[in-house]
């Protein structure tokens, strides 16, 4: 029992350490954000005269309406193609047993290992060639190529788990191939299928290199993307700065509150299926 608790204590101690080693650099933008514009606070002291102007300030300093209208329609190109090409790829290789299907999941595990930056260069030109350079097809059709390997990852992970019995029943009721798929598999896929919408969502909204390199126009790239231009330009005002970064990392924060229960349920759902 004594040690029992020591485990439950060091846990537990363990957690708000990492909790602390977390909010820590969030706590700094926050406070720092707060401080009078084209000051340099020391540390994490709380201003005597919170300036919380510098927030609507920097929203529009940053032209963050165009940024918000130009992400969401990047997240609406990316995330909706992307989960539906995963979750069918998913389907064949983990359920449908496919001729040749573990090759191809071979291929798609060995595309995980591509990083971002090692292709930066080839896919400059090819965007190049095609005449998608400074537009948001830029981003758009390299992040759905990019993602595909961790969809088909992720939704191959749960149909593999999915007894064959389910299908049989189906197809004795005459229910064909797609009719499984969208009647009864995608409902049953509803956790997993919403826990990588959030994961590519997230990556979406975050993605700075891509826009960066393949897109000039700051109106048209991530709100991510778009804070190196704002870096450029108010990199002095460190406040401002601060107030800026807050203000697009809010969006990803709140998504996942909303939806975190969703995700940690795919997780568990994962973990107990082994």
């Amino acid at each position: 029992m004594i040690i029992a608790g020591r485990e439950a204590w060091t846990g537990r101690l363990l957690l708000i350490l990492m909790m602390a080693v977390t909010l820590l650099p969030f706590l700094s933008l926050f406070v720092t954000a707060l401080h009078p514009s084209g000051t340099y606070p020391a540390g994490l002291a709380w201003p005597d005269d919170p300036q919380w102007g510098n927030f609507p300030r920097a929203f529009k300093a940053a032209n963050m309406g165009e940024l918000l209208k130009s992400s969401v329609l990047i997240v609406l190109g990316v995330v909706p193609i992307s989960i539906l090409l995963g979750t069918m790829a998913g389907f064949a290789i983990g359920h449908l047993r496919v001729i040749g299907g573990r090759v191809i999941f071979l291929l798609f595990v060995l595309g995980l290992t591509l990083p971002f930056e090692g292709i930066i260069t080839p896919l400059y030109y090819q965007v190049r060639d095609m005449g998608l350079l400074n537009t948001r097809w830029a981003i758009i059709l390299p992040l759905i190529g990019l993602f595909m390997p961790f969809s088909v990852f992720w939704m191959r992970a749960h149909f593999v788990n999915m007894p064959g019995e389910l299908s049989e029943s189906a197809r004795m009721d005459g229910a064909n191939v797609w009719q499984l798929f969208r009647r009864i598999h995608v409902p049953l896929a509803m956790p997993a299928i919403s826990s990588l919408g959030i994961l590519l969502f997230l990556w979406t909204w975050n993605q700075f290199l891509l826009a960066i390199v393949l897109v000039d126009d700051p109106t048209k790239r991530t709100m991510s993307g778009a804070l190196g231009a704002f870096q450029g330009q108010w990199g002095t005002d460190i406040p401002l700065l601060c107030a800026g970064s807050l203000l697009i990392l809010t969006p990803t924060l709140v998504i996942f509150l909303i939806f975190q229960r969703h995700f940690v349920k795919a997780l568990l759902q994962g973990s107990l299926k082994g």
